[in-house]
């Protein structure tokens, strides 16, 4: 399945979250993008990671402990991850091409339309 579909529709998820949980996910992603966008390789970012601590800013941030923000996210990971598998599971591409072509020789353009339902 294609990654930006996918990525769509954990946006979607996180979108539909409890605001608690949809904050606390939020907080933590935003700062591991930003350092995914300051790193020049893998490794650096590990090393970025590991100096500005997103999930222990999130425990200061949220005033709860590091380990419960550890769990809290992995929950709210997990339930995001089973959700997405499930829309995953539903969804279908349908070629259109022929529907919307008024005329048989303009699906010899080789235009097509693809619909994606879930």
């Amino acid at each position: 399945m294609n990654e930006s579909l996918a990525g769509m529709l954990l946006k979607g998820l996180v979108r539909s979250l409890p605001e608690e949980k949809r904050m606390l996910y939020e907080y933590i992603v935003n700062i591991e993008d930003t350092l995914a966008q300051q790193a020049a390789t893998s490794e650096h970012f590990i090393s970025l990671l590991i100096e500005h601590a997103p999930h222990k800013q999130a425990a200061a941030h949220f005033g709860c402990s590091y380990g419960e923000i550890l769990k809290r996210m992995r929950e709210i990971e997990e339930e995001l991850d089973d959700q997405l598998h499930i829309r995953l599971s539903k969804a279908k591409w349908m070629d259109c091409t022929c529907a919307i072509l008024q005329k048989r020789e303009e699906a010899k353009n080789k235009t097509a339309l693809y619909l994606f339902m879930i």
